[in-house]
């Protein structure tokens, strides 16, 4: 179960990227409690999260929920935006290249930073080592919205293009089945439904 992280003062406006700092508003945390509740009933067996302060803190209550630890998972972290991180979005959709990060993806580069092929792959490789280290267990990992959706357009075949028409709403639940065979996506940007009735039918 791929959770996003609740919202912060910057969310929608700011792409804060890797800056440390950067802390759930009271909204966010609203939103990490309601998540923690719709996931406690499915009895994860781990929650990992990215390094980021908003990631572990959005990961705080299920860990209290469920009894569990969070563990940190280096290739959940945010794309490496490089020089555009701490930018406002506004400004950036101004840029020629807001069009290759919206249209073209695969083939850009954040200037000093990461690749979204890069960032795919990342995300990608640190999914198939969590649910080997769980085989045949519900993990819980909370990441960032553009991972995410990385992952969800990989797990459904959907070449990297056409990831950005995937919306990933703050502490959503997208959920891949990963496993011996094809990987199945069971759901993405849950925000209500009841998770305890996700299944492969």
């Amino acid at each position: 179960m791929l959770v996003r992280h609740g919202k912060t003062s910057t969310t929608g406006s700011v792409l804060p990227g890797r800056a440390p700092g950067l802390h759930l508003s009271d909204q966010g945390v609203a939103q990490a409690e309601a998540v923690a509740a719709r996931i406690a009933p499915t009895e994860p067996a781990a929650i990992y999260a990215s390094p980021m302060e908003r990631t572990r803190e959005t990961a705080a209550p299920i860990a209290r929920a469920t009894k569990l630890r969070t563990r940190t998972a280096d290739g959940l972290l945010e794309c490496d935006f490089g020089d555009w991180t701490g930018q406002k979005l506004s400004v950036l959709r101004r840029r020629k290249e807001w069009a290759a990060v919206q249209n073209t993806p695969s083939v850009f580069r954040f200037p000093g930073g990461e690749s979204f092929p890069e960032m795919n792959q990342r995300i990608w490789q640190q999914l198939q080592d969590l649910a080997s280290r769980h085989p045949g267990e519900r993990i819980v990992a909370v990441s960032h919205a553009d991972p995410i959706k990385a992952a969800v357009a990989t797990a459904s075949g959907t070449h990297l293009d056409n990831f950005q028409r995937t919306v990933i709403s703050p502490c959503s639940v997208s959920a891949i089945l990963i496993g011996a065979g094809t990987p199945i996506v069971l759901c993405v940007n849950n925000t209500g439904d009841d998770l305890t009735t996700l299944a492969v039918s």
